[in-house]
């Protein structure tokens, strides 16, 4: 985990109509048990997910760590795109693996965040302003970059790296983000707790791609739905984290307890609620993924 210091506070992420319903207790749970803040997409709440924009901002917001999900383009670059086709995020139509870098780079990933979902200007502007002339900011990411990112961040910032399946490229995700992480020198820590980097998946199967190459790399499996077949704490062999949903946390507390007692880290995904950050602070879980890095670590009083 990273040193706890003195972080910059930012007045824009803090809402004053959230911030009534939050509570002491949590406080003091989090002190006790240190929580990771891990920005989800990066600060997507405030900038377009997925891009150099939103890791920027979470890393000056003090995110602990950063999240994204890689696919593969058309020529074997890996690049931190969410849904199988571009057509949500950007000015483009397609699929990602059916596209080659260079298609991906001449597309604007940052406008659609000014405007609402009808198609016009949105009435409350986020902490972020698109910048055409600033085109790295909102050009496609590639994991390349980001880990680029990371590495001059200045402090340790962590970073969670989700492969999304399933995928017509199968195992080739896996190989190629081992191989970049090798380029880095992050490819086989000494041991999982030292590791700055760890793959999540909702693919049991590619998790054991990353664990027959890399065994020390931790690994998150991810789950919308507890499994009847894990329900007793168990996750896929050699995992040793769980990566459940805010819903699970919710519905099924006692599958968290369960979790927590076989020895597994619990990291949950999306946690922006301040109800629900309170929650997962009292059930003793490791890691909340959020939109809302900043207002989170207010939350914990970081």
């Amino acid at each position: 985990m990273p040193p706890t210091g003195q972080r910059r506070r930012s007045h824009h992420s803090e809402h004053p109509s959230t911030r009534a319903r939050w509570h002491h207790d949590a406080v003091t749970h989090a002190r006790q048990h240190l929580t990771q803040v891990v920005a989800h997409r990066g600060a997507s709440e405030e900038a377009p997910e997925h891009t150099l924009a939103a890791y920027r901002k979470a890393i000056e917001d003090g995110a602990d760590a950063l999240e994204c999900d890689v696919r593969l383009t058309a020529d074997g670059h890996l690049v931190c795109v969410h849904d199988r086709r571009v057509n949500r995020t950007s000015n483009g139509r397609g699929a990602v693996s059916a596209l080659e870098l260079s298609d991906l780079a001449a597309l604007d990933f940052g406008s659609w965040k000014s405007r609402d979902a009808s198609g016009g200007p949105r009435v409350e502007e986020p902490d972020w302003e698109h910048r055409p002339e600033d085109r790295e900011a909102t050009s496609v990411l590639t994991l390349e970059r980001l880990l680029e990112l990371v590495s001059d961040a200045g402090r340790r910032v962590e970073l969670a790296i989700e492969t999304k399946h399933p995928t017509r490229w199968a195992g080739q995700v896996e190989e190629r983000l081992l191989l970049l992480l090798k380029r880095f020198g992050l490819d086989a820590p000494t041991a999982a707790e030292d590791s700055p980097v760890r793959v999540m998946s909702f693919s049991a199967r590619s998790l054991h791609r990353v664990r027959a190459a890399s065994p020390t790399l931790p690994t998150v499996h991810l789950t919308q739905f507890v499994s009847p077949r894990l329900r007793d704490g168990r996750l896929p062999a050699g995992v040793r984290i769980a990566g459940p949903s805010i819903r699970i946390v919710r519905g099924h507390p006692a599958y968290i307890e369960r979790l927590k007692q076989s020895g597994h880290q619990v990291h949950v995904w999306t946690v922006d609620e301040p109800e629900d950050v309170e929650l997962c602070v009292r059930l003793g879980v490791d890691a909340l993924i959020t939109n809302r890095p900043r207002a989170v670590l207010d939350q914990l009083g970081r």
